[in-house]
This record gives C-alpha cells, structure tokens and sequence, in this order.
C-alpha cells in the first residue's frame, strides 16, 4: 500500500506543479475558446489542462518502475507500455483539438487507434463471463471489438460529463479510488498478480485528478481540455479491461455449480464489478444525453441542437450554486461506485442495500433544498454565507450597482443610498480572463472581445 501512496502522491505533486506553467501557455498560444451561449463560465478560460496530467501520468509509471513491490507489474505485463502508448496517442489528438478543434469524426478514429494500440500490445478482453455459463473466451476479432468499444465509449463518456468547473476530474476520481479498492483486493486478498495493473493504473489516476483538481474547482482557472478528459477516460476504461479481460474468473473460485441459482448469481458479483464500475461514470452522462434528445425531439428541434437543459444546468436553474451542483453530482458518483464495490464484497448482506436506499434518500433531499433556503435572524447574518442573510431592499428611485462589477464590497447593499449607510472601500475587478493580466501583452495574439459584448 505504501509503494501505491507514493506513486499517486508523486503523480499528483507533477500534475499540481505543472498546471500553472501549463496555463500560461495555453494563455500565451491563444488555447482559449469563446464563451459559447449554453456554456456557465462568464469569460474565455485556457485549456490544455491534459498536458500536466499527462506528464504526471509519465511520472507515476516511472515512479512506480522503480519500486521494489510495483516492478514486477512491468516485468511480468506489458500493460503499462501499451497504457502509455495509447496515453500518448490519445492525448496528442485532445490537444490538437484544444488548439485547432478538430472534427469530430476524426476525433473518432483517433480514439479507435489508440485503443488499437493498446490491443496491439496486449491490453485487450481475452474472456467475459456469463452467468449461468462459466467463462466464454473470445476469439481476437471479439476481443478486440469489444475493447474498442469499451475505450470509445468511456472516452466519450468522461468527455460529455465535463461541463462543470471540477466535475469530470471529481467523478472520475470517485470512480477511480473504488476501482482502487476492489483491484487492490483481488491482488493483496486473492493473490491474483492479474490485477496488480489495474491497482497500479487507478492509483495514478487518482494522482491525476486529485493534482489538476485545486487548478480547476470553481471558479476554474484552466480547463482539462479534451486533452485531459480523453486521457483520463482511456486510463479509466484501461483498469476496467485490464481486470476484467486478464484475470480468469475461475481464478476467483466464484462459480458455484453445485449450489442453486441464487448462489451462483451471487458469488459471480465480484467479476461483473469492472464492467459495472465504468457504468457509474456513463449512468449520469447516458441519463443526460436520453433526456436531451427528448427534450428536443419533443420541442421540434434536432437531438443535435445544443441548450441549456443539461443536468448540471438543470442544477443552477433549480437554485444550487455551482460548487453545490458539483457536489451533489459527487454524491451520486460515490453512492453508484462506492454501493456496487460494497454489494461485491458483501451480496448476501441486507444492509449493503439499506444503506444505499438510504443514502439515496439524502440525495434526494439534497437535490431539494434550494426550495427550502432558510434565512437567519438580522443578529447571526455576519456569521452565516451571504446566501442565507435577508436581502436589503433598495431605496424608490434608485438602481442598483451590478454585483459582478466589485470585489470586496456587499453586492446586495449598493445603491441602497441612505438605508446602507457609508459604503466602504471598493475595489474594482481588473478586466482579463481570469487572472491572465497577470502575464505581458502577447503581440502573436489577436484582440479578443470580452464575453457577453456584440462582436
């Protein structure tokens, strides 16, 4: 467990201190998008995030090299060199289209290719198991379809969920450190060295998100970019092939055929836990994407037509702030990861199910409380969020200032006139994009329009 410590301490301390350097450069290249209208950030934000995390990918495989008890995973796989393969691949298409923004269909193939590489290599779905059946062996036509598949879909996953400042980097982490425990339990608990790979490829990628997330919680300063979020898709669906197509169900003991039914159906749990863990990053993305081409088809509209009726805008528009609608989306991450690993090691526990139903329900109230803000008494508002304290009424005749245009300052007090009494010092906020004043003029770069203004 220490070696695993070291190597995500060492892949997020790479991908924290590279993310500032990274952002400069995005500034100073003119990686910077326009604020499109069904986007929730207010002004042109860099992207390129994925080029810090793919270098702390670089670290933590070689790192990890290195260590005593972790070496022998690149003696005795090639894994590793195939992840790294299809990593690199991956990762320089998401930043061409950082940059240039690519077609999509080209996106496409890349994201074919490299999990062509990967197979190539030997990163690929040798068997699936079947209930009631036992393990079915593929042929190398069926594996490497279904790998593919598996790759472009999880890519494309993470990449659709990625529409809030910190959201797709959180959930994937979630995802991950349950991955984390169920690889690290098949290796330590079951002496299966099968699945020491996939324990080594979620601890990096823990690494990976937990050093790009300070960089990028809201208000976020750099964006992930499809750089990162094609990349720590594919590290994702990596761990799952690993586990699910190297190691040998039979290995597991876990097919009962002298039991009943019932028994067989629950002791075969802990080898579907691969192909149901990438699930509960694709369960939110899925729902969202059903619900939009309905919502759509329903207005006359093409299910292609971009809006503002995504969940995590459903969100905002409900009453949560942002760092609320993230963190509800957290919840449900680590209820559907956290619940599946949980049911694995104990299935034929009634409280596993209890206590998902009931985490649920707190989901569910969570998912209601801006209907029910309450207001504190006029003697705690100083000691409570802004959010909670009565709101001053302007005095007739007056206008207040817009809240966006101060910093330091009661946003709900201005131009309350006499009722506010003497204001305070004001300080107003330099004009830039988030903070990119900081760097010189760039004269390669052209004039940029500041967001919401006609063109």
């Amino acid at each position: 467990m220490r070696d695993y410590l070291l190597t995500l301490c060492v892949t997020a301390a790479v991908t924290y201190l590279l993310t500032g350097p990274v952002r400069k450069f995005a500034i100073a290249t003119g990686a910077m998008p326009e604020v499109r209208a069904r986007d929730v950030h207010r002004e042109p934000t860099p992207r390129l995030g994925g080029i810090a995390m793919f270098f702390g990918l670089c670290a933590g495989l070689l790192v990890a090299d290195h260590l005593q008890n972790l070496g022998s995973v690149f003696e005795l796989s090639n894994e590793p060199r195939a992840l790294l393969s299809g990593a690199a691949l991956i990762w320089i298409i998401g930043v061409l289209d950082d940059k240039f923004e690519i077609d999509a269909l080209i996106k496409l193939g890349g994201q074919m290719i490299a999990a062509g590489v990967m197979v190539m290599q030997g990163l690929t779905i040798l068997w699936i198991p079947v209930p009631g059946v036992g393990t079915v062996s593929l042929t190398s036509w069926q594996g490497t379809l279904l790998t593919v598949a598996i790759v472009v879909i999880t890519i494309n996953a993470v990449n659709f969920v990625d529409g809030l400042d910190g959201l797709a980097a959180g959930m994937v982490c979630i995802a991950a450190a349950a991955f984390f425990l169920y690889s690290y339990r098949l290796w330590v608990g079951n002496m299966i060295e099968a699945a020491a790979p996939a324990a080594l490829f979620t601890a990096i990628l823990m690494g990976m998100c937990l050093g790009f997330l300070p960089h990028n919680m809201h208000p976020a300063r750099i964006f992930m970019g499809d750089s990162g979020s094609m990349l720590i898709g594919l590290v994702l669906a990596a761990s799952a092939i690993s586990v699910t197509g190297q190691v040998d169900p039979d290995t597991l003991r876990i097919f009962v055929y002298d039991g009943s039914a019932r028994d067989t159906t629950h002791a075969m749990l802990p080898v579907f836990i691969p192909l149901l863990l990438p699930l509960t990053i694709i369960a939110i993305p899925v729902a969202d994407l059903v619900l939009a081409i309905v919502r759509r088809t329903w207005k006359g509209q093409s299910p292609f037509a971009a809006d503002r009726g995504h969940l995590h805008h459903r969100l905002l528009e409900i009453g949560h702030s942002h760092s609320r609608a993230v963190l509800i989306m957290y919840f449900w991450s680590a209820v559907f990861a956290f619940g599946v690993v949980g049911y694995s090691v104990h299935s034929a526990s009634l409280w596993i199910v209890m206590v998902i139903v009931g985490l649920s329900a707190v989901g569910l109230v969570l998912l209601l409380l801006p209907r029910f803000t309450p207001r504190a008494p006029r003697w705690m508002e100083a000691f409570v969020p802004p959010r909670y304290r009565r709101r001053k009424r302007p005095a007739a005749g007056t206008e207040p200032e817009p809240a966006h245009a101060y910093a330091g300052g009661d946003a709900e007090t201005s131009g309350a006139g006499e009722e506010s009494g003497a204001e305070g010092a004001r300080t107003k906020l330099p004009e830039g994009v988030n903070g990119a004043t900081a760097l010189s003029a760039h004269p390669g770069l052209p004039e940029r329009r500041k967001a919401g203004t006609p063109g």
